[in-house]
């Protein structure tokens, strides 16, 4: 299997529901190192998995679309507990609707996984991965 990573950040303001969180129940900030990997069981006719620019590209609108934001206000994650694991699924969620309108190219149909990392700090991070 073979795999392309490309990153991006994104800082955001939210807060999380359930006493299980604590503190964090109240607003707060968070900083996201983004990485969202793509793989593919072939390369294509010119050795690639996708275009490194294109999916660079794609993280880049995807990430934009929630940074300095406050989530708690985003109608779309109204009813949705906005903890990293669910941010990274959001994001794999929408880079997947982007490969099907076809925002990374023709290679892009060979695609088996998007993987998705939002690393929260040095020593903790969560992952969501989907088919495309």
């Amino acid at each position: 299997m073979f795999s392309v990573t490309v990153r991006d950040h994104m800082m955001i303001a939210h807060s999380l529901r359930g006493e299980v969180f604590g503190p964090a129940q109240r607003l707060h900030g968070a900083t996201y190192v983004v990485d969202a990997t793509f793989r593919a069981p072939t390369l294509d006719d010119d050795g690639l998995v996708v275009d490194i620019g294109s999916a660079a590209a794609a993280l880049a609108a995807v990430v934009g679309e929630l940074a300095y934001r406050n989530l708690d206000d985003d109608p779309a994650l109204a009813q949705v507990n906005t903890t990293t694991e669910r941010l990274a699924e959001v994001v794999a969620d929408r880079l997947a609707s982007r490969v099907r309108a076809g925002g990374l190219g023709p290679g892009a149909d060979r695609l088996t996984a998007i993987a998705v990392t939002l690393h929260e700090s040095h020593v903790a991070w969560a992952s969501f991965e989907r088919s495309p």
